[in-house]
Protein backbone atom coordinates (compact mmCIF):
# COMPACT_ATOMS: atom_id res chain seq x y z
CA UNK A 1 0.00 0.00 0.00
CA UNK A 2 1.09 3.57 -0.91
CA UNK A 3 0.45 6.75 0.80
CA UNK A 4 0.46 10.06 -0.64
CA UNK A 5 1.57 13.39 1.06
CA UNK A 6 0.31 16.07 -1.69
CA UNK A 7 2.03 19.45 0.48
CA UNK A 8 4.91 18.50 2.80
CA UNK A 9 6.90 21.66 4.23
CA UNK A 10 10.67 20.84 3.97
CA UNK A 11 12.03 24.58 5.40
CA UNK A 12 15.70 25.82 4.70
CA UNK A 13 18.59 26.93 6.57
CA UNK A 14 17.46 30.27 5.84
CA UNK A 15 13.79 29.59 6.23
CA UNK A 16 12.44 29.18 3.01
CA UNK A 17 9.94 26.46 2.93
CA UNK A 18 9.68 24.25 0.08
CA UNK A 19 6.70 22.41 -0.60
CA UNK A 20 7.09 18.39 -2.00
CA UNK A 21 4.44 16.19 -2.80
CA UNK A 22 5.88 12.73 -1.20
CA UNK A 23 5.10 9.11 -1.95
CA UNK A 24 5.43 6.25 0.10
CA UNK A 25 4.98 2.82 1.61
CA UNK A 26 2.35 2.88 4.24
CA UNK A 27 4.85 1.02 6.58
CA UNK A 28 7.74 2.87 6.14
CA UNK A 29 8.11 4.60 9.50
CA UNK A 30 8.27 0.79 10.71
CA UNK A 31 10.30 -0.27 8.04
CA UNK A 32 12.48 2.63 6.62
CA UNK A 33 13.19 2.88 2.84
CA UNK A 34 15.59 4.72 0.44
CA UNK A 35 14.42 8.08 -0.92
CA UNK A 36 14.68 8.97 -4.30
CA UNK A 37 14.62 13.19 -4.95
CA UNK A 38 13.44 15.05 -8.11
CA UNK A 39 13.87 18.62 -7.94
CA UNK A 40 12.29 21.22 -10.50
CA UNK A 41 10.85 24.42 -11.28
CA UNK A 42 7.45 22.76 -13.04
CA UNK A 43 4.32 23.25 -10.78
CA UNK A 44 3.95 19.52 -9.32
CA UNK A 45 -0.04 20.42 -8.79
CA UNK A 46 -0.31 21.40 -12.21
CA UNK A 47 2.57 21.05 -14.56
CA UNK A 48 3.77 17.80 -14.04
CA UNK A 49 1.04 15.88 -12.35
CA UNK A 50 0.32 13.36 -15.40
CA UNK A 51 3.85 12.37 -15.70
CA UNK A 52 4.51 12.44 -11.86
CA UNK A 53 1.60 9.69 -11.19
CA UNK A 54 3.39 7.50 -14.21
CA UNK A 55 6.14 7.32 -12.15
CA UNK A 56 6.79 8.25 -8.51
CA UNK A 57 3.34 5.83 -7.23
CA UNK A 58 5.44 2.79 -8.69
CA UNK A 59 8.64 3.66 -7.16
CA UNK A 60 7.00 4.27 -3.73
CA UNK A 61 5.01 0.80 -4.28
CA UNK A 62 8.54 -0.83 -4.76
CA UNK A 63 9.93 0.54 -1.55
CA UNK A 64 11.13 3.77 -2.08
CA UNK A 65 10.05 6.79 -0.63
CA UNK A 66 9.55 8.92 -3.83
CA UNK A 67 10.15 12.78 -3.27
CA UNK A 68 8.83 15.47 -5.96
CA UNK A 69 9.66 18.82 -4.74
CA UNK A 70 9.11 22.46 -6.36
CA UNK A 71 11.74 24.50 -6.64
CA UNK A 72 13.04 27.60 -4.88
CA UNK A 73 10.52 30.10 -6.48
CA UNK A 74 8.29 27.89 -7.88
CA UNK A 75 4.86 26.11 -7.77
CA UNK A 76 4.27 26.47 -4.31
CA UNK A 77 7.42 26.92 -2.89
CA UNK A 78 8.12 30.23 -1.03
CA UNK A 79 11.44 32.67 -2.37
CA UNK A 80 12.78 33.44 -5.99
CA UNK A 81 14.61 31.95 -8.60
CA UNK A 82 17.79 33.65 -9.58
CA UNK A 83 18.83 31.69 -12.58
CA UNK A 84 19.03 28.11 -14.01
CA UNK A 85 21.25 26.08 -12.18
CA UNK A 86 22.70 28.26 -9.45
CA UNK A 87 24.25 27.70 -6.02
CA UNK A 88 20.69 28.41 -3.99
CA UNK A 89 19.20 25.34 -6.30
CA UNK A 90 22.18 23.45 -5.48
CA UNK A 91 22.23 24.19 -2.01
CA UNK A 92 18.50 23.48 -1.58
CA UNK A 93 18.75 20.18 -3.29
CA UNK A 94 21.46 19.04 -1.01
CA UNK A 95 19.31 20.45 1.89
CA UNK A 96 16.41 18.39 0.83
CA UNK A 97 19.02 15.10 0.57
CA UNK A 98 20.12 15.83 4.12
CA UNK A 99 16.49 16.28 5.19
CA UNK A 100 15.00 12.98 3.27
CA UNK A 101 18.31 11.06 5.05
CA UNK A 102 17.30 12.37 8.43
CA UNK A 103 13.30 10.83 8.19
CA UNK A 104 12.11 7.97 10.15
CA UNK A 105 10.76 6.63 7.00
CA UNK A 106 14.08 6.79 5.03
CA UNK A 107 17.08 4.33 5.33
CA UNK A 108 19.35 6.93 5.46
CA UNK A 109 20.65 6.59 1.35
CA UNK A 110 19.07 8.63 -1.70
CA UNK A 111 19.04 8.68 -5.14
CA UNK A 112 18.48 11.80 -7.58
CA UNK A 113 16.45 11.74 -10.80
CA UNK A 114 14.73 14.03 -13.49
CA UNK A 115 14.72 14.77 -17.60
CA UNK A 116 16.03 17.69 -18.99
CA UNK A 117 16.47 20.28 -16.17
CA UNK A 118 16.03 17.71 -13.42
CA UNK A 119 18.56 15.42 -15.38
CA UNK A 120 21.16 18.65 -15.34
CA UNK A 121 20.77 19.09 -11.64
CA UNK A 122 20.91 15.59 -11.04
CA UNK A 123 24.12 15.35 -12.74
CA UNK A 124 25.04 18.76 -11.03
CA UNK A 125 24.21 17.72 -7.49
CA UNK A 126 26.06 14.61 -7.71
CA UNK A 127 29.44 16.46 -8.36
CA UNK A 128 28.68 18.38 -5.09
CA UNK A 129 28.62 14.58 -3.46
CA UNK A 130 26.19 15.29 -0.91
CA UNK A 131 26.89 12.77 1.70
CA UNK A 132 23.70 10.80 1.68
CA UNK A 133 23.17 10.83 -2.40
CA UNK A 134 24.40 7.81 -3.76
CA UNK A 135 23.04 7.52 -7.36
CA UNK A 136 21.35 8.89 -9.81
CA UNK A 137 19.63 9.12 -12.93
CA UNK A 138 19.69 11.30 -15.63
CA UNK A 139 17.98 11.62 -18.88
CA UNK A 140 17.73 14.13 -21.63
CA UNK A 141 20.52 16.10 -19.85
CA UNK A 142 23.90 17.05 -20.82
CA UNK A 143 27.94 17.34 -19.86
CA UNK A 144 28.27 21.03 -21.11
CA UNK A 145 26.06 23.75 -20.56
CA UNK A 146 27.54 26.24 -23.30
CA UNK A 147 28.82 23.76 -26.28
CA UNK A 148 25.83 21.11 -26.04
CA UNK A 149 23.11 23.15 -24.62
CA UNK A 150 19.93 24.92 -25.84
CA UNK A 151 22.00 28.42 -25.29
CA UNK A 152 25.13 28.41 -27.72
CA UNK A 153 25.19 24.64 -29.46
CA UNK A 154 27.62 24.83 -32.21
CA UNK A 155 29.31 28.36 -31.19
CA UNK A 156 26.44 30.15 -32.23
CA UNK A 157 23.09 31.31 -30.27
CA UNK A 158 19.93 28.97 -30.89
CA UNK A 159 16.35 30.83 -31.27
CA UNK A 160 15.87 28.23 -28.24
CA UNK A 161 17.62 30.33 -26.17
CA UNK A 162 14.93 33.26 -26.37
CA UNK A 163 11.95 30.61 -26.75
CA UNK A 164 12.91 28.81 -23.56
CA UNK A 165 14.12 31.55 -21.35
CA UNK A 166 10.77 33.28 -22.47
CA UNK A 167 9.12 29.97 -21.34
CA UNK A 168 10.79 29.93 -18.11
CA UNK A 169 9.30 33.07 -17.08
CA UNK A 170 5.79 32.04 -17.80
CA UNK A 171 6.39 29.66 -15.25
CA UNK A 172 8.64 30.73 -12.71
CA UNK A 173 6.05 34.17 -12.82
CA UNK A 174 2.42 32.09 -12.13
CA UNK A 175 1.62 32.21 -8.32
CA UNK A 176 1.23 29.59 -5.75
CA UNK A 177 -2.23 27.42 -5.56
CA UNK A 178 -4.11 29.33 -2.79
CA UNK A 179 -5.51 25.82 -1.87
CA UNK A 180 -1.66 25.79 -0.48
CA UNK A 181 -0.47 28.88 0.84
CA UNK A 182 -4.01 30.40 1.60
CA UNK A 183 -4.46 34.03 1.19
CA UNK A 184 -0.60 34.58 0.29
CA UNK A 185 -0.75 33.51 -2.74
CA UNK A 186 -1.24 36.72 -3.98
CA UNK A 187 1.80 38.60 -2.65
CA UNK A 188 3.71 35.65 -3.51
CA UNK A 189 2.56 35.81 -7.10
CA UNK A 190 3.02 39.79 -7.15
CA UNK A 191 6.64 39.39 -5.94
CA UNK A 192 7.93 36.66 -8.60
CA UNK A 193 5.99 39.30 -11.28
CA UNK A 194 8.54 41.87 -10.01
CA UNK A 195 11.49 39.63 -9.18
CA UNK A 196 11.56 36.77 -11.70
CA UNK A 197 15.03 37.23 -14.05
CA UNK A 198 14.57 37.49 -17.43
CA UNK A 199 16.73 34.68 -18.77
CA UNK A 200 17.39 35.30 -22.03
CA UNK A 201 19.18 38.37 -20.91
CA UNK A 202 21.58 36.73 -18.33
CA UNK A 203 22.33 33.94 -21.31
CA UNK A 204 23.24 36.52 -24.17
CA UNK A 205 25.53 38.34 -21.35
CA UNK A 206 27.82 35.06 -21.43
CA UNK A 207 28.31 34.47 -25.56
CA UNK A 208 31.61 32.83 -25.04
CA UNK A 209 32.42 29.63 -22.97
CA UNK A 210 33.19 31.58 -20.06
CA UNK A 211 32.89 31.13 -16.24
CA UNK A 212 29.29 31.44 -16.06
CA UNK A 213 28.66 28.15 -18.54
CA UNK A 214 31.60 26.20 -16.86
CA UNK A 215 29.42 25.92 -13.64
CA UNK A 216 27.53 23.44 -13.77
CA UNK A 217 28.92 21.87 -16.62
CA UNK A 218 30.22 18.36 -14.95
CA UNK A 219 32.59 17.71 -17.97
CA UNK A 220 35.11 20.50 -16.03
CA UNK A 221 35.50 17.64 -13.77
CA UNK A 222 34.25 13.99 -14.09
CA UNK A 223 35.73 12.81 -11.50
CA UNK A 224 33.46 14.68 -8.97
CA UNK A 225 30.74 12.41 -9.44
CA UNK A 226 30.93 9.71 -7.32
CA UNK A 227 27.67 8.59 -7.39
CA UNK A 228 26.28 5.56 -9.39
CA UNK A 229 24.94 6.91 -12.73
CA UNK A 230 22.42 5.72 -15.02
CA UNK A 231 22.27 7.99 -18.40
CA UNK A 232 19.75 7.75 -21.06
CA UNK A 233 18.33 9.72 -23.56
CA UNK A 234 17.17 9.42 -27.33
CA UNK A 235 18.08 10.08 -30.97
CA UNK A 236 14.94 12.34 -31.60
CA UNK A 237 15.70 14.66 -28.84
CA UNK A 238 18.44 17.59 -28.54
CA UNK A 239 20.55 15.49 -25.90
CA UNK A 240 22.28 13.21 -28.20
CA UNK A 241 26.32 12.99 -27.07
CA UNK A 242 25.41 12.84 -23.40
CA UNK A 243 24.88 9.48 -22.57
CA UNK A 244 28.83 8.50 -24.35
CA UNK A 245 29.98 11.36 -22.75
CA UNK A 246 29.01 10.28 -19.11
CA UNK A 247 30.04 6.19 -19.93
CA UNK A 248 33.32 7.03 -21.20
CA UNK A 249 34.38 9.67 -18.91
CA UNK A 250 32.87 8.68 -15.12
CA UNK A 251 34.97 6.33 -13.06
CA UNK A 252 32.32 5.69 -10.59
CA UNK A 253 29.64 2.78 -11.98
CA UNK A 254 27.98 4.22 -15.09
CA UNK A 255 25.51 3.13 -17.79
CA UNK A 256 23.78 4.18 -20.60
CA UNK A 257 21.00 3.28 -22.67
CA UNK A 258 19.57 5.82 -25.99
CA UNK A 259 16.35 4.80 -28.07
CA UNK A 260 14.47 6.29 -31.05
CA UNK A 261 12.74 8.82 -28.48
CA UNK A 262 12.21 12.37 -28.41
CA UNK A 263 12.27 14.74 -25.16
CA UNK A 264 10.45 12.37 -22.65
CA UNK A 265 10.29 9.46 -20.20
CA UNK A 266 11.17 6.43 -22.20
CA UNK A 267 7.74 4.44 -20.84
CA UNK A 268 5.87 6.85 -22.53
CA UNK A 269 8.09 8.34 -25.33
CA UNK A 270 7.85 7.96 -29.06
CA UNK A 271 8.40 7.22 -31.49
CA UNK A 272 8.46 3.38 -30.16
CA UNK A 273 9.46 0.90 -29.50
CA UNK A 274 9.76 2.11 -25.59
CA UNK A 275 11.41 0.51 -22.83
CA UNK A 276 10.79 -0.52 -19.46
CA UNK A 277 12.29 2.44 -17.90
CA UNK A 278 10.57 2.12 -14.55
CA UNK A 279 11.97 -1.51 -14.27
CA UNK A 280 15.53 0.15 -15.33
CA UNK A 281 15.29 2.74 -12.72
CA UNK A 282 14.11 -0.24 -10.21
CA UNK A 283 17.04 -2.59 -10.82
CA UNK A 284 19.80 0.97 -10.43
CA UNK A 285 17.97 1.93 -7.31
CA UNK A 286 17.94 -1.36 -6.13
CA UNK A 287 21.56 -2.39 -6.53
CA UNK A 288 22.77 1.23 -5.09
CA UNK A 289 20.01 2.24 -2.96
CA UNK A 290 19.49 -0.98 -1.63
CA UNK A 291 22.63 -2.99 -1.85
CA UNK A 292 20.72 -5.72 -4.01
CA UNK A 293 22.96 -7.65 -5.86
CA UNK A 294 20.94 -7.57 -9.16
CA UNK A 295 24.02 -7.92 -11.19
CA UNK A 296 23.37 -4.44 -12.28
CA UNK A 297 26.54 -3.45 -12.43
CA UNK A 298 27.70 -6.30 -15.17
CA UNK A 299 25.19 -4.60 -17.67
CA UNK A 300 26.31 -3.33 -21.30
CA UNK A 301 28.20 -0.10 -20.40
CA UNK A 302 26.70 1.28 -23.80
CA UNK A 303 23.02 0.36 -24.62
CA UNK A 304 21.76 1.68 -28.04
CA UNK A 305 18.98 1.29 -30.79
CA UNK A 306 20.02 1.64 -33.83
CA UNK A 307 17.96 3.06 -36.36
CA UNK A 308 17.22 1.20 -39.86
CA UNK A 309 16.29 3.79 -43.10
CA UNK A 310 13.06 5.20 -43.57
CA UNK A 311 11.38 6.90 -46.41
CA UNK A 312 10.74 10.38 -45.85
CA UNK A 313 7.83 11.47 -43.65
CA UNK A 314 6.89 14.31 -41.23
CA UNK A 315 6.70 11.46 -38.07
CA UNK A 316 7.08 7.63 -37.70
CA UNK A 317 5.05 6.45 -34.76
CA UNK A 318 8.00 3.49 -34.97
CA UNK A 319 11.32 3.45 -36.26
CA UNK A 320 12.85 -0.17 -37.22
CA UNK A 321 15.80 -1.33 -35.79
CA UNK A 322 17.75 -3.03 -33.68
CA UNK A 323 19.19 -2.93 -30.29
CA UNK A 324 23.07 -3.00 -29.73
CA UNK A 325 25.17 -3.65 -26.75
CA UNK A 326 28.55 -2.34 -26.22
CA UNK A 327 30.66 -3.83 -22.81
CA UNK A 328 33.52 -0.87 -23.00
CA UNK A 329 33.04 2.80 -24.25
CA UNK A 330 34.27 3.84 -26.70
CA UNK A 331 33.77 0.41 -28.39
CA UNK A 332 37.10 -1.06 -29.42
CA UNK A 333 35.02 -1.59 -32.88
CA UNK A 334 34.83 1.67 -33.79
CA UNK A 335 37.13 2.87 -36.36
CA UNK A 336 38.04 6.67 -36.55
CA UNK A 337 38.49 8.47 -39.37
CA UNK A 338 39.62 11.92 -40.06
CA UNK A 339 38.27 13.62 -43.28
CA UNK A 340 39.47 16.88 -44.73
CA UNK A 341 36.89 19.59 -46.38
CA UNK A 342 38.69 21.22 -49.64
CA UNK A 343 38.02 21.29 -53.51
CA UNK A 344 40.19 19.24 -56.00
CA UNK A 345 43.75 20.03 -55.66
CA UNK A 346 43.17 21.18 -52.13
CA UNK A 347 42.05 24.81 -53.34
CA UNK A 348 40.65 27.06 -50.82
CA UNK A 349 36.83 28.56 -51.28
CA UNK A 350 34.39 30.19 -49.56
CA UNK A 351 31.06 28.56 -49.95
CA UNK A 352 27.19 30.02 -48.37
CA UNK A 353 24.59 27.93 -48.17
CA UNK A 354 20.94 29.08 -49.02
CA UNK A 355 19.28 31.13 -46.69
CA UNK A 356 16.26 28.55 -46.52
CA UNK A 357 18.55 25.83 -46.75
CA UNK A 358 17.74 23.26 -43.75
CA UNK A 359 13.44 24.77 -43.17
CA UNK A 360 12.37 20.84 -43.57
CA UNK A 361 14.76 20.14 -40.59
CA UNK A 362 12.41 20.33 -37.89
CA UNK A 363 13.08 21.98 -34.72
CA UNK A 364 16.49 21.32 -32.69
CA UNK A 365 14.49 20.38 -29.83
CA UNK A 366 11.42 18.77 -30.42
CA UNK A 367 8.71 17.65 -27.22
CA UNK A 368 6.13 16.63 -29.50
CA UNK A 369 4.92 14.89 -32.25
CA UNK A 370 4.31 16.68 -35.62
CA UNK A 371 5.17 20.19 -36.83
CA UNK A 372 8.37 19.98 -34.27
CA UNK A 373 10.14 17.08 -36.23
CA UNK A 374 11.63 16.80 -39.34
CA UNK A 375 9.64 16.76 -42.95
CA UNK A 376 10.49 15.49 -46.46
CA UNK A 377 14.49 16.72 -46.74
CA UNK A 378 15.14 15.77 -49.98
CA UNK A 379 15.48 19.44 -51.25
CA UNK A 380 17.78 20.08 -48.35
CA UNK A 381 19.81 17.53 -49.03
CA UNK A 382 19.65 18.59 -52.77
CA UNK A 383 21.27 21.74 -51.82
CA UNK A 384 23.60 20.64 -49.23
CA UNK A 385 27.34 19.51 -48.72
CA UNK A 386 26.83 15.45 -48.13
CA UNK A 387 29.22 12.70 -47.87
CA UNK A 388 28.54 9.38 -48.73
CA UNK A 389 30.70 6.96 -46.48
Amino acid sequence: KVVELPDVGIVMPDGCRLSARIWMPADAEAEPVPAILEHLPYRKRDGTIARDQLTHPWFAGHGYASIRVDMRGNGDSEGLMEDEYSDQEWQDACDVIAWAAAQPWCSGTVGMMGISWGGFNALQVAALRPPALKAIVTLCSTTDRYADDIHYKGGCVLGENLGWGATMLSYSSRPPDPAIVGERWRAMGLKRLENEPFLPALWHAHQTRDAYWKRGSVCEDYAAIEAAVLSIGGWHDGYRNTVAHLVENVSAPVKGIVGPWIHKYPHFAAPEPRIGFLQEALRWWDRWLKGVDNGAEQDPAYRAWLMDSVRPARWHPSRPGRWIAENTWPSPSIEHREIALALPGGRPALVASPQDCGLAGGEYFPFTYGPELPGDQRDDDARSLCLDL
